[in-house]
């Protein structure tokens, strides 16, 4: 795991945070371009991680930075229990972490279907959550690439904990193709390269309907076949045909076997290539005290891929297409 100690800038970037809209929900693209100017002042050891991370990855695909400023439990806001949060809510510190640093990235990207398409999301556990949903506490949440299925797929993923669950059971698992490839036979991996195959959806992308089906169809390995990009998701992937089942269970397989945890503490962004990986969350147990797990969110696009066509701008909102 890649890890970005940032314990010696807290001063630094409260400053850069401090110079951000107060309330960022007010004007999220003005609040952003705000954001994009502090990202050019970030201290010089977390913007040389930034950029080279947006460079080239890291092996493990992800990158930690540790120790930023958050505000102490006691003065923290209860965790929520509602979403989205409130358009008047004042800016918190980590949100203010992923504001800056996500900028240094790429584009901060609302998606309409989801979360009431605020580009800013509390995950919180919630009683009764579906299966699949982030809100979900005391099952596994399961390996997945955030929204594979979509056209405009986020490049990365970026979770900033507020504060971390009581028992300190929760990990967030990452595990990444270039990890995991060399442990899926040739023949296998043949079979899955530039493969469509066929592919469910998340709740809140079905249309109201309780089971479309697979509407889409994800590519497991594409892009470069010596260093392929992943599309994958264990609960939602629905090949039909045994031998991508028997392919699909070998990189499965290869997947477990190259699984990074990574517990997050508060004051941490875990920012995940959600091209090169595939993420999953372990059980813990809320005690519905206003003190439980709190993370914020934030999908980033570049121009990897094809996710910009030109003109975009950070908090834009985008409508969901299924890939084909």
């Amino acid at each position: 795991m890649t890890t970005v100690d940032c314990s010696g800038f807290a001063g630094r970037l409260l400053a850069l945070a401090g110079g951000l809209p107060r309330v960022p929900r007010a004007d999220i693209h003005a609040f952003l371009d705000a954001a994009h100017q502090a990202s050019a002042e970030l201290p010089a050891a977390m913007a040389a991680a930034l950029d080279g991370f947006r460079a080239d990855g890291t092996q493990d695909g992800h990158l930690l930075l540790r120790g930023l400023p958050v505000e102490p439990d006691d003065i923290l806001p209860p965790t929520p229990d509602v979403t989205p949060a409130p358009a008047d809510r004042p800016l918190l510190t980590m949100e203010a972490m992923l504001a800056v640093v996500g900028r240094r990235l790429g584009l901060h990207t609302g998606y309409r279907e989801l979360r009431a398409a605020s580009v800013f999301h509390d995950v919180y556990p919630s009683p009764g959550a579906h299966h699949l949903s982030s809100e979900t506490s005391e099952t596994l949440l399961e390996f997945h690439t955030e929204m594979a299925y979509h056209v405009l797929q986020p490049n990365y993923v970026m979770l900033a904990c507020a504060r971390a669950d009581h028992d300190r059971r929760a990990a967030t698992l990452v595990a990444s193709v270039r990890n995991a490839l060399p442990l899926v036979p040739q023949r296998l991996r043949a079979r899955l390269y530039d493969r469509p195959v066929p592919c469910c959806v998340d709740v809140a992308f079905r249309g109201g309907v309780e089971d479309p089906g697979a509407i889409a169809r994800v590519r497991p390995l594409y892009g470069d076949p010596a260093e392929p990009f992943l599309g994958y998701d264990r609960e939602l992937l629905a090949p039909d045909d045994p031998r991508d089942v028997k392919a699909l269970d070998a990189l499965s397989k290869a997947l477990d076997q190259v699984t990074e945890a990574v517990y997050l503490t508060p004051g941490d962004v875990l920012i995940v290539d959600n091209f090169r990986t595939t993420h999953a969350r372990t059980p813990f147990t809320p005690r519905w005290d206003g003190k439980d797990r709190w993370l914020h969110r934030a999908y980033i696009r570049t121009d990897r891929n094809g996710q910009l066509s030109g003109g975009e701008r950070a908090g834009d909102v985008v409508s969901f297409t299924p890939r084909a």
